[in-house]
């Protein structure tokens, strides 16, 4: 049998990619330069700024800040419409109405691939608005204003942008960096304690991963993290910051294969978050899925008795649950199946062998998950959260 003859043309090429993430506060006040220096160029930029509708009714004077500023400013910017308020949480990515309001933005409002759209409020919204962004024009700039800690310390600093869809978390998205990312800490003052807590669950799924100091460090400091008067929090945030950064620029920022260790605690925690209707928050949600798979690494064997009670008591000292009744039967250990789905490849899984060491594996034990939710049943039926 005669071989069909073909040809191929390869092409191989490399984009640079460098964004910085900005530590400051009182972003918009009249005499911090950042945010005007960080649009500025040869010719006056167009901005057009989404905002949180949370983060707008605890900073009731964030619109007029910002058109004052834009008015000082307006030799470097302009604002090309009033900036758009709409809710954060999880709906802003349920919702893909919101969603289609940015992307109408961009065409009624000229906004084009030299322009800025800058997104201000909580992980869910930054995500939505990347992703708008992303696909608008192939890509228009987009700059994160992160108001949580758990978006100033992780997503928000990161290059993950998407949706919700077919009733599973991120569905629909890209691999966008942005810009730039300004973390104001003014803007976590006026979160409600839950929020506050919430965002330091990522940085003890870092520092169990990667860095035992780190986690030792949490473990020192857990009322000073809950005490808003503390610096603690601010260097958290930093040191986790930067965990993060480093690790995308190590390894594989795109996700283009199997590994994702900054997931870790993630597969049930993203099924949780469906079950409880997003009522549980992602944070607390991350917090649970980092005790299911802590106590599992103990029940295989991985971790020691001591270390297992070290994790439990730091993050049920922080007040998270470590149970909830949605944690449990068939319908969570889906979970299993749709992460794997996510990753598109082979199930890969972090566990631990030792705090500030993750191993991957590639398949769990459905009994020892069970036994592992029961473990944590009893151990909240015990000592409740404070």
């Amino acid at each position: 049998m005669k071989k069909v003859a073909h040809q191929s043309i390869e092409q191989v090429f490399s984009v640079p990619y460098n964004y910085q993430v900005f530590f400051t506060k009182a972003l918009f006040s009249i005499d911090n330069n950042l945010f005007a220096d960080l649009v500025s160029g040869e010719k006056i930029s167009k901005v057009y700024f989404v905002l949180d509708e949370g983060v707008v009714l605890t900073n009731p004077n964030l619109i007029d800040s910002i058109h004052q500023y834009s008015e000082k400013n307006s030799d470097v910017y302009t604002l090309c419409a009033a900036p758009l308020v709409i809710p954060g949480g999880e709906l802003v990515k349920n919702d893909q109405n919101y969603f289609q309001k940015v992307l109408k933005a961009t065409d009624e409002y000229g906004i084009d691939r030299h322009s800025y759209i800058v997104g201000l409020g909580g992980g869910a919204l930054l995500d939505m608005v990347g992703f708008a962004a992303t696909i608008a024009h192939r890509g228009i700039r987009h700059i994160r204003i992160p108001t949580t800690v758990l978006s100033q310390n992780d997503s928000g600093v990161g290059v993950k942008n998407g949706i919700n869809a077919f009733g599973k978390k991120n569905y629909l998205g890209a691999f966008c960096p942005p810009y730039a990312v300004i973390n104001d800490s003014d803007f976590l003052q006026t979160l409600e304690q839950r929020d506050w807590r919430s965002g330091i669950s990522e940085a003890l799924k870092v520092a169990l991963i990667k860095d035992a100091s780190f986690f030792l460090w949490i473990e020192e400091k857990v009322e000073e993290l809950l005490d808003r008067g503390s610096p603690a929090m601010q260097e958290l945030i930093y040191r986790c910051a930067q965990m993060h950064l480093d690790h995308i620029a190590s390894g594989d920022p795109f996700e283009t294969g199997s590994s994702r260790p900054l997931d870790f605690g993630h597969w049930a925690a993203h099924k949780l978050e469906h079950l409880t209707d997003y009522k549980v928050r992602h944070g607390e949600a991350v917090a649970i899925g980092i005790a299911l798979d802590t106590t599992y690494s103990y029940l295989a064997g991985k971790l020691s008795e001591n270390e297992l009670n070290r994790v439990l008591n730091v993050i049920a000292h922080l007040g998270f649950d470590l149970y909830q009744p949605e944690l449990s039967g068939e319908v969570l250990l889906k979970g299993l199946e749709e992460f794997r789905e996510h990753l598109g490849g082979e199930l890969t899984i972090m566990l631990l062998d030792k705090i500030g060491h993750g191993v991957e594996v590639h398949e769990m034990d459905n009994d020892l998950i069970i036994n592992a939710i029961g473990k944590l049943k009893a151990l909240q039926l015990e000592s409740p959260k404070a």
